[in-house]
């Protein structure tokens, strides 16, 4: 059923669409500006007569006129309205003018001239095809033409016309002109890479032409000269790319040094143009913008005509060098320090020492090393690079006077290293000046703090204790409070153990303990053990074992735990080798309250060892009743528990609230209780079942079995007590003390037993 329906819009009142079109209609006017309302309308009326489908396409491009699915969609369906038609047919016109209409809006879009061409060719429009290629190509831009150039080329061939072809092939060939311009104008690697590609398929496409046109006059590869050229050209374009590339990142950056000398190194082999490149290179680069280091410029272009033979023309490079205002002095004092080095290559010793005698002669106006509101010319004579060379120089081919006085105008200028101290003072040592030599060290000092100094402070010690050894000990005590005044825990221990020995060999053994001392006091946390090491063994060689006594309690109050846990074995260890059982128990008490029996087994077998060997069943009773009281000391502190309960629960940054989960509303400290009684309980049931008995240790873990068989192993000298002795002992109260009857020997009494 056909409805006449009259639209809202006063400018079509001749619009007829059927019912069905009534939901697309209405659609249509909420959202007229969408392409999918229209492309929705447009799938819907594909099978409707093609002037009401061409109408619709026509609605919908005076709206959207910039949409290319639209016309592309538009221009196939009016192609394919009149694909079997006749060209002499008026409805090609009108599609060809359809074409014009779109590429007032779609210029740039390839396809569509793609379209458009292959269209005329088919209408065998030869003059009309060949502007509309034209066209094309003066519309899209260049990265695009490798697309429109095959069907080009083709429609070239299909018709040898000759003014045709001429013209044609012309403008492929004003084409290479137009990407030889691109690669050498644009700016980005981005931008060079499409060119470069697109021009590579281009001189291919070429190629390709040339020998189908070849193969089809029956001609050979060998006798075509243009086809040769061709590949040649085509050759030379892809082993230019390097070379294009590096000038498209010179146009970006012209101050980048590094790429100069990729530049120089693709030019291997042609003189000339390294000599142009390295012209180009030290005429553009500003020292002031140069990305790296711009004097290698210079030193490289006198190295290609040093390498070639040309010493004349190297000088004259590295001399310019030696003018340019570079932005660092360490840049001209590179170049100083080449054109030295260029005369030592060829043994012109006395040229190189003129040449560095001259870099570092005061300029007539000085300035500081840093100030860079001065030329580079007059500061480097402060540069360290250029001195060090000269002094080099002069201790291998000048005189002692003047190496010396190189050393000094170092020194003075305040611009030595601790090395370049430390090589004076050998250099003055070689030639026996002893006393120079130690005020070479001294003015060093003078110049540097810690921990600068520490070197030449270890050198200069070491060579003035064997000069003198014994024959200057005030002096040489002066030296080691001089260095040791304000000398950093880190430092320390070298000078001090220098200090003992010093003390060891030519001074007093008590000032040797003395410096040991204090050593352990002055070296870093992580060096006192072994300082205390070294103290503890050198006062056992001078004094002997007791001595050591005080060194060992001062070792286990300074160190840490660990250390001081180590300290204390060894200690009792030595008490037991002396005989002094009581002492080295008495160690071992002390310790054991640093050591947790869960963490530190070993210190409580080694115990356990000693008491068998020394000891009798009260002092191993001891020892258990101390283990268990260290172990609950240790169950009763709040961090240690929350970070056992932390491991045991598996989450290491857990807090304690996860301890009881859904009790969070509980106190901390209550949970850490509950926790704990819970890992005791465990703890206990863990444990093996005890024998039944009455004898039981205070506080231990041990049966009276146990401790029998633990007896027999001590001090067989030992009063054995019987069990039911052992049994009344254990039934008193802890304030009872029992009252035995024993009978008194005769010989007391004497002669009062009658009486």
């Amino acid at each position: 059923m056909v409805v006449m329906a009259r639209l809202s819009r006063p400018e079509r009142p001749d619009l007829v669409f059927e019912e069905e079109d009534l939901p697309y209609e209405e659609e249509i006017m909420r959202n007229q500006f969408s392409v999918k309302c229209w492309l929705r309308y447009i799938e819907f009326k594909q099978g409707a007569p093609k002037p009401r489908l061409n109408q619709l396409y026509e609605r919908a491009l005076k709206l959207l006129p910039c949409s290319y699915k639209l016309w592309y969609r538009y221009l196939k369906a009016r192609r394919a309205q009149v694909k079997h038609r006749c060209v002499t047919d008026p409805a090609y016109e009108d599609v060809n003018n359809c074409h014009e209409r779109a590429f007032v809006f779609m210029h740039k879009m390839p396809r569509l001239w793609l379209d458009y061409c292959q269209f005329l060719m088919d209408q065998g429009r030869v003059t009309h095809t060949r502007r509309t290629f034209d066209r094309a190509l003066r519309a899209l831009p260049i990265t695009q033409h490798s697309r429109i150039w095959p069907l080009y080329l083709r429609f070239l061939r299909s018709h040898p016309l000759p003014e045709t072809a001429v013209r044609g092939y012309r403008r492929f060939l004003k084409a290479r002109d137009v990407y030889e311009e691109a690669i050498r104008t644009v700016m980005t690697v981005r931008d060079f890479t499409q060119v470069f590609d697109s021009y590579a398929q281009f001189e291919e496409s070429m190629i390709a032409a040339k020998m189908e046109t070849a193969s089809e006059l029956g001609r050979e590869e060998e006798d075509d000269v243009d086809l040769e050229l061709r590949l040649a050209r085509f050759e030379q374009l892809i082993s230019r790319r390097p070379l294009l590339l590096n000038s498209v990142l010179l146009r970006q950056n012209p101050h980048h040094v590094h790429e100069w000398h990729k530049r120089v190194a693709l030019h291997q082999g042609r003189p000339r143009e390294i000599i142009n490149t390295y012209t180009e290179a030290v005429q553009t680069v500003d020292p002031f913008k140069a990305t790296g280091k711009p004097h290698t410029l210079w030193v490289a272009f006198a190295k290609f005509y040093e390498d070639n033979g040309q010493l004349d023309d190297a000088r004259v490079i590295l001399e310019k060098a030696t003018k340019v205002n570079f932005k660092q002095v360490d840049d001209l004092a590179s170049v100083w320090c080449q054109c030295g080095e260029l005369e030592l290559r060829h043994e012109n010793y006395d040229e190189a020492l003129r040449l560095l005698r001259k870099a570092t002669a005061l300029p007539a106006r000085r300035a500081e090393y840093f100030d860079g509101s001065e030329p580079v010319q007059n500061r480097v004579y402060k540069s360290l690079k250029v001195w060090s060379m000269l002094a080099d120089l002069e201790e291998s081919l000048g005189t002692f006077q003047s190496t010396k006085a190189v050393y000094d105008r170092i020194l003075d200028l305040r611009i030595a290293t601790p090395q370049i101290v430390i090589n004076y003072a050998m250099f003055l040592e070689e030639h026996k000046y002893f006393e120079e030599s130690f005020k070479a060290y001294e003015r060093g000092i003078s110049l540097f703090k810690w921990p600068n100094v520490s070197d030449i402070w270890s050198t200069y010690l070491t060579k003035f204790i064997a000069r003198y050894g014994g024959r200057k000990l005030e002096r040489a005590r002066d030296l080691f409070e001089q260095a040791l005044d304000g000398c950093p825990p880190k430092y320390a221990k070298t000078l001090y153990l220098l200090y003992a020995q010093l003390e060891e060999e030519w001074g007093l053994a008590r000032h040797a303990m003395a410096v040991y001392e204090r050593a352990t006091r002055a070296v870093e946390p992580a060096q006192q053990y072994d300082m205390f090491n070294i103290y503890i063994k050198r006062a056992a060689e001078i004094y002997g074992v007791t001595h050591t006594r005080g060194i060992y309690q001062k070792a286990i109050e300074v160190l840490s735990d660990e250390h001081a846990r180590e300290m204390c074995l060894r200690f009792a260890d030595m008490e037991c080798k002396l005989g002094e059982i009581d002492r080295a128990r008495a160690i071992y008490s002390f310790c054991s309250q640093i050591c947790d029996p869960r963490t530190t087994g070993a210190f409580w077998q080694t115990w356990k060892d000693f008491e068998v060997r020394h000891g009798n069943e009260d002092t191993i009773k001891e020892m258990l009743r101390i283990r268990r009281s260290v172990q609950a000391t240790y169950n009763t502190q709040v961090n240690f528990m929350a970070s056992q309960m932390l491991k045991v629960s598996g989450s290491a940054t857990g807090t304690v609230s996860d301890l009881a989960p859904g009790q969070s509303g509980m106190d901390d400290m209550k949970l850490l209780e509950q926790r704990a009684e819970q890992l005791a309980a465990e703890a206990e049931r863990d444990q093996p079942l005890r024998a039944q008995s009455k004898i039981l240790f205070v506080r231990s873990d041990a049966s009276r079995e146990e401790l029998a068989e633990l007896a027999q192993q001590v001090n067989p000298e030992e009063i054995q007590l019987g069990e039911d002795e052992d049994e009344d002992e254990m039934d008193l109260e802890p304030n009872e003390v029992r009252l035995e009857q024993q009978s008194v020997p005769a010989a007391v009494f004497g002669s009062l037993k009658e009486d």
